[in-house]
């Protein structure tokens, strides 16, 4: 959705294209790779359980499979596994893992709702690094793997990551917070699985995505360019995109780490015209040292596209898959819209005024829509961007955090 997406996706074709991707052996590693991990900081380098353990938190780790086949990674994490705690589930954005919501250390999401007494879940989607297996498909050879975007993420993932929350905590219900895509999973599964609304007690919908009508350049123009950057991909079958430790992802990463001329080049140029802009909030050290090394993760071609078809038809609706197909798959010409007057669960709408992708204008009509929203809030700091709700210095600060807990202690 932004130029910082468009140029992974030039990097990606040129490597596809002459067939460079990196080795992922344990023998050998790409230059770029090397280059890259030795500019990082530790917490750049370190995995999700690695994180957890070092900002002193317990950790487990469980496999959740989805009614179609995907293996999905969850984190369980808490100050004492042994103490049973309200669940929460932390859910991500595209090309994203659960490691964006425990980045940021003891100022991240998953240490201060441990602290707050809850017990903390964080899931990942089909196809990012903790989301890449599957019963029968191979991701490296079956490209059936990565036929999925937004909507199986919601309909199947999400689904399967809450049931499997409520089942170990004993609860009927569990909280739930969402942050871009991780948010429009929610729509989906709401909406076309009713059932789940009386599954969430409350959900905290961060920099919420569901209408784009309101794109302004320069991700508008991006938005403009999304079809031809999709018949090219398709053209070349690329359905896999920023495949982790390619040559495409580590020369990124390379360019983007710890240095001022890699915040001016990832910061300045690419990130904040697109996901808003915040030098105060993201600022060099944390931006190249730490969020580079766990951004970005691989995605599908299709899920790009949907959100493209969003933006293009002004309309929440499904995957458009053309004409005849599209016969065949909903029995009309054009894909439905999502019903969001079906979503009866509890909802509190977040957003930032300095947002590229999420457009007040646009949550504004999404709260209008949606029948039970309990609280809505442009962020009181007027730079505030898309990524500040996981990544900015101020998550924890009176801006947010103690909106938030109230909210959770109200409703859980």
């Amino acid at each position: 959705m932004h130029l910082y997406c468009i140029f992974i996706l030039l990097c990606v074709l040129f490597c596809d294209l002459h067939k460079c991707k990196a080795s992922t052996s344990n023998d050998s590693q790409s230059y770029f790779t090397e280059a890259s991990e030795s500019a990082l900081s530790e917490d750049g380098r370190l995995n999700f359980t690695e994180l957890a353990i070092k900002y002193g938190q317990f950790v487990e780790q469980y496999d959740v499979t989805t009614e179609d086949g995907y293996i999905l990674t969850i984190f369980h994490v808490a100050k004492d596994l042994n103490t049973p705690n309200k669940p929460i589930l932390l859910f991500h954005g595209i090309i994203d893992s659960s490691d964006t919501f425990l980045i940021r250390g003891n100022n991240s999401w998953v240490v201060n709702m441990g602290e707050a007494g809850y017990g903390v879940w964080v899931g990942n989607n089909r196809g990012n690094l903790y989301g890449r297996r599957h019963i029968t498909l191979n991701p490296d050879t079956d490209q059936e793997f990565w036929d999925y975007s937004l909507h199986e993420i919601g309909y199947y993932d999400l689904a399967a990551t809450i049931d499997f929350v409520r089942e170990k905590a004993k609860c009927d219900s569990i909280l739930t917070v969402g942050h871009s895509q991780g948010t429009s999973a929610h729509f989906v599964l709401t909406s076309l699985r009713p059932e789940y609304n009386d599954k969430i007690s409350l959900f905290i919908a961060l920099a919420p995505v569901a209408y784009l009508n309101y794109l302004e350049p320069p991700v508008s123009i991006a938005a403009g360019a999304g079809p031809i950057i999709t018949m090219l991909l398709r053209s070349l079958n690329i359905n896999e995109l920023l495949r982790n430790h390619s040559v495409a992802t580590d020369l990124v990463t390379s360019l983007c780490t710890n240095s001022v001329l890699s915040y001016l080049r990832c910061g300045f140029g690419t990130l904040f015209p697109f996901a808003g802009f915040d030098p105060a909030g993201l600022e060099e050290e944390f931006l190249t040292g730490v969020v580079f090394g766990h951004y970005p993760r691989t995605t599908s071609r299709k899920s790009l596209e949907h959100y493209n078809q969003i933006a293009l038809r002004r309309q929440f609706a499904q995957y458009d898959y053309g004409f005849f197909m599209n016969l065949i798959n909903y029995g009309r010409i054009y894909p439905p819209e999502y019903d969001l007057t079906a979503v009866t669960a509890k909802i509190a709408l977040f957003v930032g005024s300095a947002d590229g992708v999420s457009k007040v204008k646009d949550v504004v009509r999404l709260g209008n829509t949606l029948p039970n929203v309990v609280h809505f809030e442009v962020m009181e700091l007027e730079r505030w961007n898309h990524v500040d709700f996981v990544w900015g210095k101020d998550i924890m600060s009176e801006y947010l955090y103690p909106t938030v807990l109230e909210l959770l202690k109200t409703y859980e």
